[in-house]
This record gives C-alpha cells, structure tokens and sequence, in this order.
C-alpha cells in the first residue's frame, strides 16, 4: 500500500502540468475572448438580429443567450481559479474549494429544436465555441481534481462513519 501511494505521489498529471505551465495561457486567452465576444454581440448585433426573428425563434434566442452567459461566466471563473493557482495566489487546496462552486456542465438546445434554424448563424457559432471550451475545460477538470462523483464518494467516505463497513460488504458479497 505505501508503494503504491508513493507512486502515485511521483505520477505527473499532465493536465495539471499544463495548467501551472505558460501552455495554459492560451486556453485562459481563448476563454476570455470568448466571453468578450460574446457580450459584444448579444449586445449589439445579436440584439437588432433577435428582433428579426419570429416569436418562438426570440424566445429560444432569449433562453439559448442566458445558457451561452451562464456557461461562459461559469468557464471564466474556473480559468480565473487556475490562473490565480498558476500565480501563486491561491493555493491548490483554495481552488479546489472554491471551484466545487463552479458548473461545467450548462447544457444548450438541440440543433433539432424547433426555432434553431432561425438562430442567427454568429450566434449558434459563439454557442458551439462555448460548448467545445466547455467540454476541452471540463475534461482539464476531472484530470485535476476528479469526477464529481470521486469528489461525492469522498465526501461520503468522510462524512459516514460506517462507510468502511460497507465497503467491506459490498466487496465481499460482489465476488459471489
């Protein structure tokens, strides 16, 4: 047990290399012009195009902008975390508190639904962009800190004091 613990002391993981290495700058450039570009367009142009779509085009236009907003802010603050690791600013065990409140998993519509077609195509491209970062951001995630689900089965193994007990159980009857 001790010499596998140490080996995995001794293993690299190269997400969390590439994080707190300067190869993390152009993932942290390319999240945060995406969120400028973003907010320029649903500010501006995105603005006079959703006026010119029907009424359920406008509504999925409405629902789909708050989901690209939400998914973007939610990306910004994880690569602000990591920057902020990065620098020293925050130590590791900081970040992961503090990004157990950040989602990587805001979903968007379907390009079934009806009313997408009448999406302006900049639009449904700032949204694909977003979903591409979210999925590249969220993979660099669980390489670093875990699933979540490691993350909730540590939290049960603390939180119960019979977890061990159980285990034992489930392992001893599963060979059955």
């Amino acid at each position: 047990m001790q010499e596998s613990g140490r080996k995995a002391a001794n293993t690299i993981i190269l997400a969390e290399r590439r994080v707190f290495s300067d190869s993390f700058k152009p993932l942290y450039g390319e999240g945060m012009g995406l969120v400028e570009e973003a907010a320029e367009y649903l500010d501006g142009e995105g603005r006079v195009a959703a006026k010119q779509i029907s009424r359920s085009g406008a509504t999925l236009y409405a629902a789909e902008s708050m989901r690209l907003t939400t998914r973007l802010m939610q990306i910004a603050s994880w690569l602000l975390l990591q920057r902020a690791a990065n620098s020293g600013e925050m130590t590791r065990d900081q970040v992961t508190a503090e990004k157990s409140k950040v989602r990587l998993d805001t979903e968007s519509a379907h390009t079934s639904t009806p009313g997408w077609d009448e999406l302006p195509q900049v639009f449904r491209d700032l949204v694909a962009r977003s979903m591409s970062l979210q999925s590249r951001v969220r993979r660099m995630d669980e390489e670093l800190y875990g699933s979540p689900e490691d993350a909730e089965a540590a939290t049960q193994a603390v939180q119960s004091p019979v977890f061990d007990q159980l285990a034992l159980l489930n392992t001893a009857f599963a060979h059955r």
